[in-house]
């Protein structure tokens, strides 16, 4: 059995998205360090799995990027989670990305492309498909979002670590991790990492 990891960015008060998804206040606190962090983090998953709005997302940034993120994003096998069995059209998520991008844009190999474009797609009740994605070999699996799936992920108890990079910003409001929760759920900190931007980096398994 493999794990799950939940790597999710969030605020001070416990929104990893605005209120109309928007992420445009994870870039306000640039910090290389924790960047490195965060793509230690993609690149050990064996498989990355998302719910079809932030696939659709990703599949239309990730192939013409050339930033760090880009290689483990391009490269590691993708599983998009699609009850009708279709990618949705992009989001709010990839006009905040393209805003805050800080690299030019790159021509996508045919390989990259198939990477998006032959995608796993899991239409199946999510915990049978997580169950049998756990049963597959290989490295962990990490689950990227959007803000639902992963709301549905914690309230299944299928995580198995959250790696969460908190952000030294407040929203106010928006659309928090944990609150699909039908009951309050312990969690031990395995690890902490504060950067200089003022973000922290903590990993928390289930108790």
């Amino acid at each position: 059995m493999r794990d799950l990891i939940l790597k999710m960015s969030m605020s001070l008060d416990g929104f990893v998205a605005g209120p109309d998804g928007q992420i445009d206040w994870i870039f306000s606190t640039p910090d290389a360090a924790a960047t490195e962090w965060t793509v230690k983090s993609v690149w050990n998953a064996g498989v990355h799995i998302m719910g079809s709005r932030t696939f659709a997302d990703m599949a239309a940034y990730w192939p013409y990027s050339s930033e760090v993120f880009a290689p483990p994003m391009n490269e590691i096998p993708k599983v998009v989670f699609a009850r009708t069995g279709e990618i949705t059209t992009r989001t709010r998520a990839i006009e905040d990305a393209r805003a805050n991008a800080r690299s030019s844009k790159v021509e996508p190999s045919p390989s990259v492309l198939a990477s998006w474009q032959h995608a796993r797609v899991a239409s199946g009740p999510l915990a049978d498909e997580i169950a049998r994605l756990k049963r597959e070999d290989g490295k962990p699996i990490v689950a990227h979002g959007g803000a639902a799936f992963a709301q549905s992920l914690v309230k299944l108890g299928v995580v198995d670590e959250y790696r969460l990079l908190v952000h030294p910003v407040a929203l106010g409001r928006g659309r928090p991790l944990f609150s699909a929760l039908d009951a309050p759920r312990a969690l031990a900190l395995v690890d902490l990492q504060r950067f200089d931007s003022g973000a922290v980096a903590h990993v928390f398994r289930p108790r």
